[in-house]
């Protein structure tokens, strides 16, 4: 794979705004975007907060018919895949839709639709016999999650590869690295990637409280997630949604592109262990960093941030600091690293791709999000975990990891474009 893969345009639909702007603005400040749950009732439930988005799909120019027919998380996908469109200048006319792709990332699909219909059918659970004629007719679209990529395509007219990737809270991560893989070995040019996720419902609410993964920190929900904290108790449910337009290296210069950055390495592990747990070694996860970095022949001494997964979950932020040590050696005790998690919360699928645009918005402003909330650092996670005000650092290199359900363990690494030698 010698074909170098840029990122040439970015879209955000996160907690605290909508919008790339309205999200560095929200990191950089150190501002937490996570509250008392207001989608639903949450009093019967052991974690009540949530980092909800305050979306209204008709001011980001989704029409009547759309706003009925996407499910959240495909209204939040198309949403950013504009955003992200216009800020690359791409004229779409101009490509070959046959060598243009999409690839979305996506834990749990549908789940805001698919849980109000099967409300409405059974009458709210109180009868198991349900009325198909009661059926939305746009069902099918919330039930399949191939739907959100089919509903990127349609943004662009894209003709090429088209997929929804759907490795749990490694999703997004592992989106980006199947679209960059795709230009990398020539089966396209340009690729809209990235992911999407809106599970703040009563069923993922009532899930993850059963495993006791989610902070119940309720009296304090500004100040709920706490990654690398010693008083640390868990992670607080977000949605949200990231796309970017990548593209060929060459293919970006060649029409003058703004380029963010390159995304030079990318891994992907699993550790075949357990469904929720993790060894506290971190090996699998210090395995993706190492062929991360060598496959973009980039020494671990050069990565100027590492933006962590960071959950705020007591197993994960030892594991994560542990992969750190064994993969970065010395220098993951002089590298700023920080979890955007404690201010927007842990979106699933779509967290991998929300903090790739973090990454890349870093690279270009010169700047380290802080992880809020970080007051008593844990002595089992001794690194710099920039507590609470963001830092100013010139990076050429950026880390960021991922870690999900299942087991995967994900890293991608992105690097600023060099320097284009002027001719003689």
């Amino acid at each position: 794979m010698n074909r170098q893969v840029a990122i040439t345009g970015i879209g955000v639909v996160a907690p605290g705004g909508v919008g790339k702007k309205a999200f560095w603005d929200l990191l950089v400040s150190g501002r937490t975007a996570t509250r008392t749950l207001s989608f639903f009732d949450p009093s019967p439930f052991r974690s009540q907060i949530a980092a909800e988005v305050d979306f209204a799909p008709e001011r980001h120019g989704l029409t009547p018919r759309e706003i009925r027919r996407l499910d959240r998380a495909a209204q939040f996908a198309v949403v950013s895949a504009r955003e992200c469109l216009a800020d690359s200048g791409l004229e779409f006319a101009e490509l070959r839709p046959e060598r243009t792709g999409v690839s979305v990332g996506s834990a749990v699909g549908g789940t805001t639709t698919l849980e109000r219909e099967y409300l409405a059918l059974s009458d709210s659970g109180r009868t198991w016999e349900l009325d198909a004629g009661y059926i939305s007719p746009h069902l099918f679209d919330a039930f399949v999650p191939s739907s959100l990529a089919a509903e990127v395509a349609r943004v662009v007219g894209a003709e090429g590869p088209a997929a929804v990737v759907s490795t749990g809270c490694t999703s997004g991560l592992d989106s980006l690295g199947y679209a960059r893989d795709l230009i990398a070995e020539g089966s396209a040019d340009v690729m809209l990637a990235g992911a999407a996720d809106t599970p703040i419902s009563p069923i993922a609410v009532a899930c993850f409280d059963a495993i006791k993964a989610t902070s119940p920190r309720n009296d304090a929900p500004e100040h709920a997630s706490r990654p690398f904290d010693r008083t640390r108790n868990g992670f607080v449910l977000a949605e949200g949604a990231a796309m970017f337009v990548l593209e060929e290296l060459g293919h970006a210069r060649a029409r003058g592109a703004h380029v963010y950055g390159l995304i030079s390495g990318y891994a992907t592990r699993c550790n075949a262990y357990h469904m929720t747990g993790l060894k506290p070694d971190g090996r699998e996860m210090a395995e993706a960093i190492r062929h991360a970095l060598e496959e973009g022949r980039t020494d671990p001494a050069s990565v100027g941030y590492v933006n962590a997964h960071g959950s705020g979950t007591k197993q994960n932020d030892r594991h994560e600091t542990a992969a750190f040590k064994t993969a970065l050696g010395d220098h993951a005790r002089h590298v700023p690293i920080s979890s955007i998690k404690s201010m927007i919360g842990h979106s699933l699928g779509a967290i991998g791709s929300i903090e790739i645009a973090a990454c890349a918005l870093a690279l270009e402003y010169g700047a380290v999000p802080p992880t809020a909330n970080l007051h008593e650092p844990d002595p089992e996670c001794d690194l710099d975990y920039v507590p609470n005000e963001a830092r100013e650092v010139a990076v050429d290199t950026v880390l960021s990891v991922g870690s999900g359900f299942g087991g995967f363990q994900s890293a991608m690494v992105l690097a600023r474009e060099p320097r284009q030698e002027s001719a003689a």
